[in-house]
């Protein structure tokens, strides 16, 4: 007998998944490309479709001034310090609305949305005036409260997903064999649940670094992160190459983040740390 052969399965290109997937690169890459150009244009003028004129000009003149190093310094022990406290505050209570029965938990719970549900600015003003009487405005501790606020829905939203997901039979088992419950949260609980509380951790820091509104009103003009410097710079010098520059500067710690996110989580535990 002579074995028949089966037809191969066709597969059809999809042009239109492919045509969007081109639009959404180029909407996305080409503006980091134009404002990565502006940053090394010595002169660039209308209607040069390159720079006349490439150099690092613009990145001395930035990266002379002290007050941008100490606003990348101020920026970066904000957010370590915040999402440190963020941590060490919601995760407990992340595991407590995932694990535990008490009164009022599914309002105490939802209510941590309500945040998001108003204008952000306005909230910050009802919040600046109960720190202007705390004499907190100005200060580096009122930027870490405010900033706090601000990273409650990240740190408590995602880690109770990640602890509800926990298989609770590998827990019983692990109970069952003797193991107490330190073993089994450093053994079981805290593996299962890992990834997302590092996504939730990751999150949290680049959120903060890049936050502006909350640092702009509590902290100005005594404590000046990189965002809030940014914009004072282009106030005060309305140069496209020093935005450029600083923007450039800005897109650091996403950078980092995501070599982070990639090598020390793993493409599939991070997904997975989502529900992926």
């Amino acid at each position: 007998m002579t074995a028949r052969a089966v037809p191969m399965a066709r597969h059809e290109t999809d042009w239109v998944g492919i045509f969007f997937a081109v639009v959404l690169t180029l909407v996305i890459i080409f503006p980091l490309i134009v404002v990565a150009t502006w940053s090394v244009a010595n002169v660039w003028r209308y209607p040069a479709v390159i720079p006349q004129e490439f150099g690092l000009r613009y990145w001395h003149m930035t990266l002379a001034r002290a007050d941008m190093w100490t606003s990348i310094t101020t920026s970066i022990t904000l957010s370590l310090v915040v999402t440190a406290l963020s941590a060490l505050i919601c995760l407990p209570a992340a595991y407590a609305f995932a694990r535990m029965e008490f009164p009022a938990r599914s309002f105490l719970f939802f209510s941590f949305i309500a945040g998001q549900a108003f204008p952000k600015f306005g909230l910050l003003v009802a919040i600046a005036g109960i720190f202007l009487q705390l004499q907190l405005i100005g200060s580096f501790w009122g930027v870490v409260l405010i900033q706090l606020v601000g990273t409650l829905l990240l740190m408590i939203w995602i880690p109770v997903a990640a602890f509800q997901n926990v298989d609770r039979r590998m827990e019983e088992a692990a109970r069952d064999v003797g193991a107490g419950p330190l073993r089994v949260f450093r053994s079981i609980t805290l593996p299962q649940a890992g990834p997302t509380i590092a996504a939730a951790i990751l999150l949290t820091f680049v959120n903060t670094f890049y936050e502006t509104e909350g640092a702009w009103l509590i902290g100005a003009p005594g404590v000046r992160t990189m965002p809030v410097q940014m914009i004072f710079v282009i106030n005060n010098q309305p140069v496209i190459q020093l935005g450029a520059v600083l923007s450039v500067l800005l897109w650091v710690p996403s950078i980092f983040a995501l070599i982070f996110a990639r090598r020390v989580i793993g493409s599939g535990s991070f997904a997975r740390g989502f529900g992926a």
